[in-house]
């Protein structure tokens, strides 16, 4: 039950476009087509999962014991950068195919602050689970990880269809291009806060 709602928060009710406005930027970028969008969902679900277990480990295996909490930050950023350019080369050599699909939107999560905001929240996050507070464990934290991922690849593939749909129409001059895409994401983000009050 703890998962299911885990998954439920962070996929409708704390998305984290809509909700933690994270991620905004190859949000509003590679969302101009849904095939894009799919293919930055998926390097999203696979690095942000993956970046979350090994930054969760990290800090409980080595900051904490250690007492070097204060660099989390550094320690998770250099993390991330390096699992990045390390899945880089090992789908490379493994799988072409899937390196070849992945493309451009490995080195870009690099750089994505949802990547490192999950990874921060996780060290920090408590929930409420029969009124009682936790912190998450190991296996809650990768669940808070992938059901973000599916939040942000849900946020991206409708956003992406929306605005594929509204370059076929005849929008306003003055609307075209970032303006629209903005007005519908304001939109979107109101229709998400429907969720609000469902875990």
């Amino acid at each position: 039950m703890k998962f299911i709602i885990i998954i439920i928060s962070t996929i409708l009710v704390n998305n984290i476009i809509f909700a933690q406005f994270l991620g905004i930027c190859p949000f509003l970028g590679t969302s101009k087509k849904t095939s894009t969008a799919m293919g930055m969902g998926a390097a999203v679900l696979f690095v942000l999962t993956l970046a979350t277990l090994v930054t969760s480990l990290v800090n409980k295996y080595i900051l904490i014991p250690l007492e070097l909490t204060f660099l989390q930050t550094i320690a998770f950023i250099l993390i991330i950068a390096a699992l990045v350019q390390m899945v880089e080369i090992i789908l490379k050599k493994i799988s072409p195919s899937l390196y070849s699909a992945l493309g451009v939107f490995l080195p870009l999560i690099t750089t994505n602050c949802a990547v490192l905001g999950v990874a921060l929240n996780v060290v920090t996050k408590e929930y409420t689970f029969g009124g009682v507070s936790h912190m998450l464990s190991l296996a809650e934290s990768v669940v808070f990880a992938a059901g973000t991922a599916l939040g942000f690849a849900l946020a991206l593939i409708i956003f992406a269809g929306i605005r594929e749909h509204i370059d076929l129409m005849e929008a306003p001059k003055g609307m075209r291009g970032v303006p629209i895409a903005l007005i519908t994401a304001g939109i979107l983000a109101m229709a998400f806060m429907g969720f609000a009050g469902l875990v």
